[in-house]
């Protein structure tokens, strides 16, 4: 973890924990090194992330695990329909508001702005944003695919529950010295991924996770968070002592 990070979680008076430093020092990883990953490491992974908190312990989720040429079948399939097709295509679920309000609005060109500029790809660039894009349907390079669906019968609150569970899933695989990188871009291609998989019509495909070792061991956080003071409000603390 670099130092700006362990600064991150060290302003209180609680000194931070393992935990605290594996959540700190997760990132969206988008350069693997191809290094494979074995099946046991991937089904431990599971294992422990599905214990995610679940309303009614409904466990809303299921995951398509993809390695070595299942893996490399989805890839190309993708990044042809990518190429050729990509306007035809169109999640059956809307990520962003279409009219986003501050401060998310701000939040996201940053994150334009940020990400491509550390990319070298001018904002303007629409073929290279392009070629960029595509890089998600190779995985990064990453030796092993999720695709994650929930049923689409479900309500909102069940995709609370998938948002804990794809977090626990970044964790464990952080815990194991892996990185990994939430991809909702592969929703849009539900209809390719749909035969392919073998996904039944209930199932709405939600998102990718590309799960591997990064190209660089370490690095620092590109992305800015909020300060606690911008998200959290705290009410009664005066009334008990310090600890």
């Amino acid at each position: 973890m670099s130092a700006p990070e362990q600064a991150m979680i060290s302003e209180g008076a609680a000194a931070p924990s393992c935990v605290d430093e594996i959540i700190a020092g997760r990132f969206a990883c988008r350069d693997f090194s191809g290094e494979p990953v074995g099946r046991g490491t991937i089904e431990q992974i599971l294992r422990v992330a599905r214990f995610a908190p679940s309303g009614a312990n409904i466990q809303p989720w299921h995951v398509y695990v993809l390695a070595g040429e299942a893996r490399g079948r989805v890839s190309t399939a993708l990044r042809e329909a990518h190429e050729t097709a990509r306007d035809q295509h169109k999640s059956e679920y809307s990520y962003y508001a279409s009219d986003l309000p501050e401060p998310y609005l701000q939040r996201r060109q940053e994150f334009g702005r940020l990400f491509y500029g550390s990319l070298g790809i001018a904002q303007t660039d629409i073929e290279a944003r392009s070629r960029q894009t595509a890089r998600n349907y190779a995985f990064f390079g990453a030796s092993v695919g999720l695709i994650v669906t929930i049923d689409r019968r479900l309500q909102a609150g069940s995709w609370l529950d998938l948002g804990m569970f794809v977090q626990s899933v970044l964790l464990a695989a952080a815990g194991h010295g892996l990185q990994s990188c939430p991809q909702e871009t592969f929703s849009k291609y539900h209809r390719i991924l749909r035969p392919l998989l073998s996904i039944p019509p209930e199932q709405m495909v939600v998102c990718g996770i590309s799960i591997g070792r990064a190209r660089e061991a370490t690095r620092s956080r590109l992305m800015p968070r909020a300060d606690l003071a911008e998200f959290a409000s705290f009410a009664g603390f005066e009334e008990q002592s310090e600890t």
